[in-house]
């Protein structure tokens, strides 16, 4: 294929980007920020992300005495050197010809400074390099083309690597892939005011997971909308599937309202329940602004936990006031704060799923689930207010990773394959309310972000307000993908960590409100604008999904029995 120069280098440096200047055969509206663009160096070819794009003159009396609209003959005079267009770009990675092969003297270095001798190399040619220089003065610039692409981002059925397709470039119809062992790895995140499309974005994603068998998945499902199906967004009222109805047989969902989950007709839903002696003081710490409750009437429920042990929330609940100044007397507890945190955890009570005691661990099971290599959705139906969504997902996760450091430790004492844990992804959601700087170090989640993966347990966190998770935890962020944000501030938490941030800034600010987002971090070799994959029929049918009701029961049987991934295992 014969590349159409777009423009050439005019200046620029490693650390501000490259000045281009567009031929006069090309209109500048062709530019758009975030378009892929090649620039063809003497000896390597650099992959750049377009971040600007302006306008120039050669003289500014042109500007001071400009044509009329009527005169397309002077403006087309003017155009390309009168005046002219000019763009900004962000090399990103470089293609570098592998060392050895290239020390040929001088008539190999202007071979291969012609880009048709550059195209005749393989993928096996070329080493992938983060950037270090700059190409030279006039050096031209072309289309990013797919094969660029696929050496970058590579392709799904790559079978050396879990690569999942999420998206297309804008104005390219070429799949981008992340690397979906690199993303499980660490703590991710997807971010986006609301009506951006996290929700989509994050169900493609597990949906991702689950088929490539890159990890098992945790989902603690705040408004309903990953294990069943749910509502569509846009005018038409129509909905989309679930995971479980896409993985029948590798998805299960709990519920902590079980009359909702059946009133959406959602089939085989297990019920999960909690109980009073499972909260510990921690847990009451996350939902202490929910509730009301004061530093000091938690440092009294230390007293009360020391005197009860687990079970002192149930005392505290059925003392009466005598009681409480009794036990004050003889705790040097103080009466006031007892009794006003027995108050405020009478709210407790509303909540549908939390029992005086419970029959078995239900925790186990879902534990269990999980070592089955069972994907875990976890509902909550009516009980979805941020108190009851805070206070389940802490009690939860904070076992599950208990388990996961108890078999973590063992592996690193065996060694054996055996003893490994299977990678554990945890969802969440408003995950600034668990994240937040002032209870970061208290929190479960803190704890797991911070330890990225040690014990084999990473987040997959979901929020429109980035800015109000701590940045300690933001830099471990290892893949952030990013939808529509307005907020400056929000913005900048983006990029805590990111070097080159200051560039995308405006690459950001210009996504479209719906089905566009910005990828960077640990899972892709570089940031990358996309537009995503969408999630429907065609997705249903390339994701693996297996229509049981056309299947003969030895067929469902097989399935079930070999555990077959192409027919949604």
């Amino acid at each position: 294929m014969i590349e159409h120069p777009l423009g050439v280098v005019i200046q620029g440096s490693l650390s501000q980007g490259l000045e281009v200047r567009l031929h006069s055969d090309v209109s500048v509206e062709q530019m758009r920020v975030g378009k892929f663009l090649v620039v063809q160096g003497v000896r390597s070819r650099f992959f750049c992300l377009l971040t600007d794009v302006s306008l120039g003159t050669a003289n500014p009396r042109i500007l001071a005495n400009p044509p009329s609209f009527e005169d397309t003959f002077m403006r087309d005079v003017l155009a390309g050197s009168g005046t002219y267009g000019t763009v900004e770009l962000a090399p990103m990675l470089m293609f570098t010809p592998i060392e050895g092969e290239q020390k040929r003297g001088s008539e190999t270095k202007k071979e291969h400074n012609s880009l048709a001798s550059f195209e005749a190399q393989t993928n096996a040619d070329i080493e992938l390099l983060p950037v270090k220089t700059i190409p030279a003065h006039f050096s031209q610039v072309y289309e990013a083309l797919e094969r660029d692409f696929r050496a970058v981002f590579g392709w799904e059925d790559d079978p050396t690597r879990r690569n999942f397709a999420i998206g297309k470039p804008l104005d390219t119809d070429v799949p981008i892939c992340i690397d979906l062992d690199r993303f499980v790895e660490r703590s991710n995140g997807v971010f986006g005011k609301s009506g951006t499309g996290k929700s989509f974005l994050t169900r493609l994603l597990i949906s991702g997971i689950i088929r490539k068998q890159a990890a098992v998945n945790l989902m603690f499902d705040m408004h309903s909308e990953y294990g069943w199906e749910a509502m569509k967004e846009g005018k038409e009222v129509s909905t989309v599937k679930g995971l479980r109805q896409l993985f029948p047989g590798q998805v299960e969902i709990y519920t902590l309202d079980s009359e909702s989950t059946k009133r959406r007709g959602v089939r085989d839903a297990q019920e999960l329940y909690l109980s009073y002696d499972q909260i510990e003081i921690e847990d009451i710490r996350l939902v202490g602004y929910e509730l009301g409750i004061s530093e000091a009437s938690l440092d009294n429920a230390n007293i009360l936990e020391a005197e009860y042990g687990k079970s002192w929330i149930v005392q505290l609940l059925n003392m009466t006031n005598e009681d409480i100044k009794l036990f004050c007397q003889e705790k040097q507890g103080h009466a006031g704060s007892i009794m006003s945190l027995q108050r405020k955890l009478m709210r407790l009570d509303n909540l549908k799923y939390l029992r005086t005691a419970c029959p078995h661990n239900y925790i186990n099971q879902v534990i269990e689930s999980l070592d089955a290599g069972k994907h875990v959705v976890i509902e909550f139906g009516s009980q979805s207010n941020l108190l009851s969504y805070m206070l389940a997902t802490n009690m939860i996760s904070r076992r599950i990773h208990a388990n996961y450091v108890k078999r973590s430790e063992k592996f690193l004492q065996s060694k054996n394959p055996v003893d490994r844990p299977r990678q554990l992804v945890i969802t969440i959601e408003e995950a600034h309310r668990f994240l937040d700087s002032k209870i970061v170090h208290q929190t479960i989640f803190g704890t797991i972000a911070r330890e990225m993966r040690k014990y084999f347990v990473t987040l997959l966190i979901v929020d429109q307000r980035p800015s109000g998770i701590d940045n300690e935890v933001m830099s471990q962020v290892g893949t952030r993908i990013t939808c529509l944000l307005n907020d400056e501030k929000d913005i900048d938490a983006i990029f805590t960590g990111v070097s080159g941030g200051q560039n995308l800034r405006s690459v950001l600010a210009k996504l479209d409100s719906k089905q566009q987002a910005l990828i960077l971090g640990h899972a892709v070799p570089m940031p990358v604008v996309i537009k995503t994959r969408p999630y429907d029929q065609q997705f249903y049918t390339e994701i693996g999904e297996t229509d049981w009701s056309e299947l003969s029961d030895e067929a469902v049987f097989a399935a079930a029995k070999i555990g077959r991934a192409d027919l949604g295992f």
